[in-house]
């Protein structure tokens, strides 16, 4: 499983620690991942993600996942984030 996240394509990067003395150690930033169940209120089940503590907070800000993946680009969303953006679309085109 790679270390990226579903929604927002948050990735590992790669650095310097630098000491006082400036000597360079090279190192590997980690995203914080984290496993969460989001309802999806348009399919009307939950979804289980592993995505960023910052893209959780963006989710809740956007008023849940269905609102965050309607606005989201294809580019940076995960093919399992992908499906589920069509599947609602799909749902969202049948109830209107």
């Amino acid at each position: 499983m790679s270390r990226r996240c579903e929604l927002t394509g948050k990735a590992v990067l790669a650095g310097n620690l630098v000491s006082h003395s400036n000597r360079k150690t090279r190192t590997r930033f980690l995203p914080n991942l984290v496993n969460v169940t989001l309802l999806s209120e348009r399919l009307g089940r939950p979804v289980r993600l592993r995505i960023t503590a910052h893209a959780l907070r963006s989710v809740e800000h956007r008023g849940g996942l269905d609102a965050f993946l309607t606005k989201a680009s294809e580019t940076e969303l995960s093919l399992r984030a992908r499906r589920l953006k069509r599947e609602i679309a799909e749902k969202a085109g049948a109830a209107a």
